[in-house]
């Protein structure tokens, strides 16, 4: 059999590991990650190997030749543009007459692939997949099979909310041949994205077998540095070069050592090594070949790649090194720093945690270097929390990590787009605001700034004129000292996740769009763009209808800058309001800002007054809280149901957009209504996206946000108090008796602890024994009977699982939670037990 290794990787992730070498080269061991794989082959029987290289093609065909130095021979299949995985390895068809496997060149392990190939014959399958169960399955494709294998569904990169299974897709492979006839030659097309659940869709035998050996995706530097540290643990059978010592030490040729009890296992020491007098090689040293350690030089937990000189006094702890660098005396790197090849860092140098310096670089003697050389700094992977940006300013949100945030948006958008802003009122909000517009011009982009006034404002003009996206800043509801910058897409609506990972993997990645001068991005300020929203917003109301109904209402605006809009609009409507804490320039929002205590002081207004009813709004205006006329405040859950009750009554058709956690009653209200129910994953994200579809009339969830697409696809409080006056105004009941009709959820939530490295065992364990269960697996994992119904969801952010529950009453509703819950517990309570 042929063995096809795939070896296109570019190893954007691994920079600057990658930034002048393919990802197979990136040494494991002293070794090129590829030639394991190559050796692995050879050891089960694959001669022939075809190479499919894109990246920097030279430096694998220049170290492997032809394979005759491992025993092999190596074919090449040039991709000369970017094909895909099975297009890459369709482009070499015309040499593959029979089963045949594909495998990665970067990606470590040592499977038994003679049991693979074995399965697959056994099977008769055109496809046997290699598969393995991991903690965190997020960045990888999940491959559910049943009992005897046989490949049920697969799904790409999952959020935890579809976390079926931990079993991944390896990226090895057994393969017929004339499954490459579907692969087509004029597009880059994949073998887990799209070659595969083509052929499961056809009906194809696809296979898939949970491989017993070590795997380990070299993607990132942690994930590289791990995989050394295994391979001298022995977790993965390699073939290590040199002679062993003292049971984990290797040592190679002609290395330079004067005593052993230099070196504290385990360690690799590769030929030519010299190690001086007083020199300290610590436990889990990786030391390719022709490394010098100085004298008093010290290495620990490190990877240091050939012909590099660590100087006298030298101290490198957790680091990554390249090729050829030169390290000074005295100098000191840090956990988690990474070096490309051939940098200089000069004496008594420190280099911070986590820094990255690019290749042929300088560092001064006496620097201290605490962010990337070029364009780099530390941060979280993961920015975007709960659909924003969010943290303690000059903290979390300095100046520099927030203009950086703005460059790889700026990147993530075409050169010479249009963004528009808005933010409230507070100093902190201002100087965010102004720092993102700086990070933005810096690549290209253009930017209005509206300045202070409400997010729907500004998402409005996104959807009427020619903007790409647009963002707004202002305080977070959930903590008054944390700043959220929240973003949107066309036409207003949540900044999808596609986009969001765009964002993160440009910041992380540090690769990011700098212009030249004459290209800077320009700022302007539209003028009459309140006027616009509130004009545009009448077009789409019954105006006469609302005029007649003569309505007197209290409107507590939270001190935010719906007080500068929402009057054109009320005023042309002959709405007769009592308007309490508007917005303040200064950004005072006084001791008593909370939103319990302004609705506590709306209830009372609304007695005093007289009011029809009061609406409270949230500091951005896009949340909506009601008070009855009786100065009763209405509950969230009952809201919602209040708007769906209305709307039904008044004999509009179309689509209404809720989560998959929101109550059960809303079917009920609208059962014989002619309006259509759609269930979205529990985010506002997809929520607004499928608010923004056609024939979509209505969405909403839990929380006092709701969305009438036919003006804006977003929460905004403004256009949700407009719509209630027009949905009330036919209407002769007081908003306490309509109320009063409406059914009681009896929705319970719980949250549960769960460890981020057992929310994909959970998840695949629960889908096992919950088989033959009536499962929605549109979000989590939703589970229906004739009671009622539960759900378990993974959150996002924290270590934690949500679980919801709703049955005809309120005991129902504990007894079906508790049972979920006792199911979930179970799981992590196994799981604990085999960790012990």
């Amino acid at each position: 059999m042929k063995a096809v290794v795939m070896a296109g990787g570019e190893g954007t992730r691994l920079r600057p590991l990658t930034s002048n070498q393919p990802k197979p080269m990136v040494p494991i061991v002293g070794k090129p990650c590829m030639e394991h794989i190559v050796e692995l082959l050879r050891g089960h029987g694959f001669d022939d190997v075809i190479v499919t290289v894109a990246f920097l093609p030279q430096a694998i065909r220049s170290y492997f030749g032809d394979g005759d130095s491992l025993g092999v021979n190596i074919e090449y299949s040039v991709e000369e543009t970017p094909a895909g995985t099975a297009g890459s390895v369709g482009l070499a068809s015309d040499k593959l007459d029979e089963t045949f496997l594909v495998i990665s060149g970067d990606a470590l392990c040592d499977f038994d692939l003679t049991r693979l190939v074995e399965f697959h014959k056994e099977r008769g399958a055109a496809v046997t997949i290699g598969l393995k169960s991991v903690e965190n399955p997020l960045e990888f494709g999940i491959v559910v099979t049943d009992d005897d294998g046989r490949v049920e569904r697969f799904l790409e990169k999952p959020s935890w909310g579809q976390v079926f299974s931990d079993t991944i897709n390896t990226g090895v492979y057994v393969l017929e041949p004339e499954v490459l006839q579907h692969v087509p030659t004029d597009r880059p097309y994949d073998f887990s994205k799209e070659l595969f659940p083509l052929l499961l869709e056809m009906g194809r035998p696809l296979y898939g077998l949970v491989m017993d050996g070590y795997w380990q995706d070299i993607g990132n530097l942690d994930q590289y540095r791990q995989a050394n540290f295994d391979a001298l643990d022995e977790h993965v059978a390699l073939g290590i070069p040199g002679i062993r010592l003292r049971g984990n030490v290797w040592l190679g040729e002609g290395v330079e050592l004067d005593d052993l009890d230099q070196v504290e296992g385990p360690a690799l020491i590769s030929n030519y090594c010299r190690i001086a007098p007083d020199a300290q090689v610590a436990a889990y040293s990786v030391l390719s070949a022709s490394v010098t350690l100085r004298e008093r030089a010290r290495t620990t937990r490190s990877v240091i790649d050939a012909s590099t000189h660590i100087g006298r006094g030298a101290l490198v702890e957790g680091s990554i090194i390249g090729r050829s660098c030169d390290i000074r005396a005295h100098a000191r790197l840090q956990e988690g720093v990474a070096l490309g090849d051939e940098v200089k860092v000069g004496e008594e140098s420190v280099i911070m945690p986590g820094v990255r310096i690019y290749p042929y670089k300088e560092v001064e003697s006496g620097a201290q270097i605490h962010e990337s050389l070029i364009w780099e700094s530390r941060a979280s992977s993961r920015l975007f929390e709960r659909d924003s940006v969010s943290g303690l300013v000059n903290v979390d949100l300095t100046p520099e990590v927030v203009t950086k945030l703005a460059v790889a948006l700026g990147t993530a958008l075409p050169r010479g787009a249009r963004i528009v802003s808005s933010r409230e009122a507070p100093a902190a909000c201002r100087m965010i605001e102004r720092a993102m517009i700086a990070g933005l011009n810096s690549t290209g982009v253009d930017v209005s700034d509206l300045r202070v006034l409400p997010s729907a404002v500004g998402r409005h003009l996104l959807k009427t004129h020619d903007y790409a996206a647009g963002f707004h800043v202002g305080f977070s509801a959930a903590d008054a000292e944390v700043v959220a910058i929240r973003f949107y897409e066309e036409p207003g609506i949540q900044l999808t996740a596609e986009l969001q990972k765009e964002v993160e993997k440009h910041f992380n990645r540090g690769e990011l769009r700098r212009v030249a001068g004459d290209s800077v991005g320009n700022v302007d300020y539209p003028v009459r763009a309140r006027e616009i929203y509130a004009e545009e917003l009448l077009e789409t109301l019954e105006q006469d209808a609302i005029r007649e109904r003569d309505f007197r209402i209290v409107v507590d605006y939270g001190y935010s800058a719906a007080s500068l809009v929402l009057p054109l609009v009320l005023g042309s409507l002959g709405v007769e309001v009592v308007a309490a804490h508007a917005f303040s320039p200064s950004g005072d929002i006084g001791p008593r800002a909370s939103l319990r205590s302004l609705i506590g002081q709306t209830k009372k207004l609304v007695n005093a007054v007289g009011a029809d009813f009061g609406v409270v709004f949230d500091r951005a205006a896009e949340r909506l809280y009601l008070i009855d006329e009786s100065g009763h405040e209405i509950p969230v859950e009952q809201a919602l149901l209040l708007f769906l009750k209305l709307i039904g009554s008044n004999g509009r058709r179309g689509k209404l957009a809720f989560p998959v956690t929101v109550t059960g009653q809303v079917d009920r209200i609208l059962k014989g209504s002619g309006l259509e129910v759609i269930r979205t994953p529990a985010s506002l994200s997809e929520l607004t996206k499928a608010a923004a579809q056609d024939g979509v009339i209505f969405a909403g969830a839990i929380g006092g946000g709701y969305v009438f697409p036919d003006f804006l696809p977003a929460y905004d409080a403004m256009a949700s108090l407009c719509k209630l006056l027009e949905l009330l105004a036919p209407v002769e009941q007081p908003l306490s008796s309509l109320v009063s009709e409406l059914p009681v959820s009896t929705l319970v939530h719980r949250q549960l602890p769960c460890p981020w490295a057992q929310k994909g065992t959970v998840m695949r364990v629960l889908t096992e024994r919950l088989k033959g269960r009536d499962l929605d697996l549109v979000d989590g994992i939703k589970v229906k009977d004739r009671r009622g119904w539960a759900q378990v969801l993974p959150d996002p952010d924290e270590p934690l699982v949500h679980i919801y529950a709703e049955g005809q009453d309120e005991r129902t509703s504990n007894e079906l939670e508790e049972e979920l819950r006792q199911l979930v517990e179970d799981v992590l309570q196994e799981e604990a037990d085999i960790s012990s």
